[in-house]
């Protein structure tokens, strides 16, 4: 067991010296929670504008599943991916399970929820905003939510930064699915937790800086993309 002063001298000269087992587990996690973000994006944004601008039967319920999913457990999220995906489950014959692929479709199931929501709240208090205008110019529903997006796009881009964040600080599912395989699957979080476990502290520190830096890096964005759109929005 290291030492706190030791390791911290270690994790510093690991980050610094840009070691090589270092970089591929923060490649491996950057290439996994911005993937998943992209899909999860692709998928929720079109279902909260639907929401959004959409009357229709159900959309109560939906409303509510919509919420209660954004606090999905995210080992309860891993389990079912692993059932699907195990031998014996439907999609087993494909061979996702402890693989990349898999990490990505447990985190895009638990982001897509929060990127659905929050993007429906967003577009849904534009739309009111801008409900009347909309009539008077007949557009189309495609044409209301392409406006829509378009107005509220930086307010849209820190809803993915937000799920990027929910992402890259995912550690339950992915373990549970990837199986922390090193140079495999092993992303910063299961690193962490790993090499904790084993008494590396230079590494896991090292990793928790860099983790800590693109969590400063995600809050920074969201900051400045907010006050981006306040200006817009008085222009």
């Amino acid at each position: 067991m290291q030492s706190i002063g030791e390791a911290f001298s270690i994790a510093i000269a690991l980050v610094l010296s840009g070691d090589s087992d270092l970089l591929a587990i923060v490649f491996l996690s950057l290439y996994v929670s911005v993937t998943a973000t992209l899909i999860a994006c692709l998928l929720g944004f079109p279902l909260g504008a639907l929401v959004a601008t959409r009357q229709f039967r159900g959309r109560g319920v939906l409303l509510v599943v919509m919420n209660a999913l954004m606090g999905l457990p995210p080992v309860v999220v891993g389990l079912l991916v692993y059932l699907h995906l195990s031998r014996a489950g439907p999609l087993g014959f494909l061979g996702l399970l402890y693989t990349p692929t898999a990490m990505i479709i447990a985190q895009t199931i638990l982001i897509m929820p929060i990127v659905a929501a929050l993007s429906r709240q967003v577009l849904e208090d534009l739309h009111g905003e801008y409900a009347e205008q909309f009539r008077s110019l007949s557009l189309t529903p495609i044409q209301t939510i392409q406006a829509l997006v378009w107005d509220g796009r930086f307010t849209l881009l820190t809803v993915a930064l937000a799920g990027f964040g929910r992402a890259v600080a995912e550690v339950g599912a992915v373990m549970i699915v990837g199986g922390n395989i090193d140079h495999l699957t092993r992303v910063m979080t299961t690193a962490i937790a790993l090499e904790t476990s084993k008494g590396n502290l230079g590494l896991a520190l090292g990793l928790g800086i860099v983790l800590m830096v693109i969590a400063l890096g995600v809050n920074a964005a969201v900051h400045g993309l907010r006050l981006t759109a306040r200006r817009h929005a008085y222009v």
